[in-house]
């Protein structure tokens, strides 16, 4: 099948602090794959270098092939979730959706509605989003990262603040997404999130690889 996004000997340093030391990890196109590790080790920094969100101090990232620098991203067919969603406090969560897609094209209406309604929120709900508790702002971020029909989807704790309802809502809406061809990659500190989606996962101590795995192997 190929691989969608290949990590190869990647490091990066804040000043004299090495945050990722010389990581390694090819992600397999059409596949789940988890990143876990404590607070610190890693994760969030790769996911930023990997989304362009940082540039690396050595080594490379590549999507499809083609290398990942952060003014000439190679591609636009991403969905990410890193760090709290931006939205427009007194928007709701329909105004919110519709005016983030309409920085880039004019909005399907109602694939809008039907984008909120998978993430299990109300598309009529009149409240403004600064009224949103922290789980129902997490499956907001998700409508985010689904509603251009992405490729990749790079996702850092998507379950956050979610209750048992909400994350197996989600689960669910991640492996239908998988079905239809995507490649996810999502870190969870939860160790069941990781056991039911991944097919494989890499485990990150102080930005070293210190485990790479797949279920089913």
């Amino acid at each position: 099948m190929g691989y969608k996004v290949e990590v190869s000997h990647v490091i990066k340093e804040f000043k004299r602090f090495r945050a990722l030391d010389d990581i390694t990890i090819s992600f397999e196109k059409g596949k789940i794959h988890g990143l876990v590790g404590r607070n610190g080790s890693g994760k969030t920094v790769l996911m930023k270098c990997i989304c362009g969100l940082l540039r690396v101090s050595a080594g490379k990232i590549c999507i499809d092939g083609k290398e990942v620098f952060p003014e000439k991203y190679p591609t636009d067919s991403i969905g990410i979730i890193i760090e709290q969603p931006g939205y427009i406090e007194n928007y709701n969560v329909y105004q919110n959706l519709y005016f983030l897609t309409g920085l880039k094209k004019k909005p399907d209406k109602q694939h809008l509605m039907d984008v909120i309604r998978k993430v299990g929120l109300d598309p009529l709900e009149k409240k403004p989003m600064k009224k949103y508790s922290m789980g129902m702002k997490q499956r907001f971020a998700l409508a985010q990262a689904i509603v251009e029909d992405p490729e990749l989807m790079i996702l850092d704790e998507p379950m956050n603040g979610l209750d048992n309802k909400g994350v197996e809502e989600i689960r669910t809406l991640l492996l239908q997404e998988k079905a239809k061809g995507k490649t996810i990659i999502l870190s969870s500190h939860n160790k069941e999130d990781i056991r039911v989606l991944c097919d494989t996962f890499t485990e990150l101590d102080q930005g070293k690889t210190v485990k790479n795995s797949s279920y089913t192997s």
